[in-house]
This record gives C-alpha cells, sequence and structure tokens, in this order.
C-alpha cells in the first residue's frame, strides 16, 4: 500500500512539474515575441512628409527655437548624385518643392546668402523638422540635410529611408531658377524630356527686384 501511495505521489509531483515547464515555455515564447515585435518597431521606417508652401509659416513658427545640426546624416551614394538630378528626383516622390528662389525674395532683394534654387521642408514621424537645400544650384553633387540637433540619432535611419526612396523613383520634369552670387548670373534649370538642362538667362520676369 505505501509502496503504491509512493508512486501515485511521484505522479503528481511529474505532472506538476510538467505543467510547470509548458507554462515556463509558454512565458518565455511571449516574452521573445514582444522582444521580436520591438525590434521590429526599432527598424521600421521612418514618415517623412513635406510641408507645402501654405504651411510654411506655421512649420517656421512651431520651430523657430529648433538647434539645427547637419550631423547624422551620414555621407552614402546618394551625395554622389548631381543636384540637379536629385531635385527631379525629390519632385518625383514629393512633389514641388517647400521654396523656390522666387519664394524667398524679400521686398524686391536678394540676399547672396538666400540664393538658393529650392528647399524641400519636412516633418518626420509626425514631430520631427528636418530641411533639405541645394548647396550651389545645379553646380555640385548631393544636397544639404539639416534637423533638430535633439534627435541627431535617428538621422542616419532618416538618411537611409530618403536615400532608398529617391534611388528607387523615376525622376519627374521639373523647372526652377537660381542666382548663383559667385557668377553674377542667372540660370534656368530643369529636367524636360529626359534631359538635364542648366543654362544662363537673364533675371526672370516674374522675380522683381528693386
Amino acid at each position: 500500500m505505501t509502496i503504491i501511495l509512493h508512486a501515485e505521489e511521484l505522479s503528481h509531483e511529474e505532472a506538476s512539474f510538467i505543467q510547470t515547464c509548458r507554462i515556463a515555455i509558454a512565458i518565455f515564447f511571449l516574452i521573445m515575441l514582444e522582444s521580436s515585435s520591438n525590434i521590429h518597431a526599432q527598424f521600421e521606417e521612418p514618415n517623412i512628409k513635406k510641408v507645402s508652401t501654405e504651411d510654411a509659416a506655421v512649420f517656421e513658427a512651431e520651430f523657430k527655437d529648433i538647434k539645427w545640426t547637419g550631423q547624422g546624416f551620414n555621407y552614402n551614394e546618394l551625395d554622389r548624385v548631381p543636384a540637379i538630378e536629385l531635385r527631379a528626383r525629390l519632385e518625383s516622390v514629393f512633389g514641388e518643392p517647400t521654396k523656390t528662389i522666387e519664394d524667398i525674395v524679400e521686398l524686391g532683394k536678394l540676399r547672396a546668402g538666400k540664393a538658393i534654387q529650392f528647399e524641400y521642408w519636412f516633418i518626420v514621424d509626425g514631430e520631427i523638422p528636418m530641411m533639405i537645400l541645394d548647396l550651389d544650384g545645379p553646380f555640385a553633387d548631393g544636397l544639404v540635410y539639416v534637423g533638430a540637433s535633439r534627435y541627431i540619432d535617428l538621422m542616419p535611419a532618416v538618411k537611409r529611408t530618403l536615400t532608398r526612396q529617391l534611388l528607387d523613383t523615376e525622376p519627374k520634369a521639373y523647372l526652377d531658377y537660381f542666382y548663383s552670387p559667385e557668377r553674377e548670373k542667372w540660370f534656368e534649370v530643369s529636367y524636360q524630356h529626359g534631359k538635364y538642362i542648366k543654362k544662363e538667362v537673364d533675371k526672370p520676369s516674374q522675380i522683381r527686384l528693386y
């Protein structure tokens, strides 16, 4: 009788042990699933939304005190692409620029330091401000990238996403104007019918300087 009871006790202990193992395994898999979800979230691509010209004033007011930096936008293959081509790819992905030289002429004057061809302003993931602008119109490779300094650790991922988006798209037609202070000349810059063109022109009539 004692032997039978002892065997029954062992059987109960074994069943309890098996049940405990099952619970432990289930908890382990739940933890692994949660960890996997967190890792996946960390590698989700940033959402990059262009600021329209109409919303530019709101953007400026909201981020007027921001500390801008170009750090974090690591050099990659995008920086070897001519700016005149990148402008066409930006047009394809995001549409028209937030600002062109026609938008920044103030009181009929054009300061040399503000002589840009275009600027694209963005909000990343609904809260991070970023800007992209040309360095020397159509005469340079790559563009200038700046973002909020407190998000510097996120900028490499933003640059990677932007690089993929721009290099995976087909260029789209556009036409800009650019004033080069160094050359003291105006240029028409465009991508039309599969050709990139930059040609010297007289000051565009719609840009009034006094």
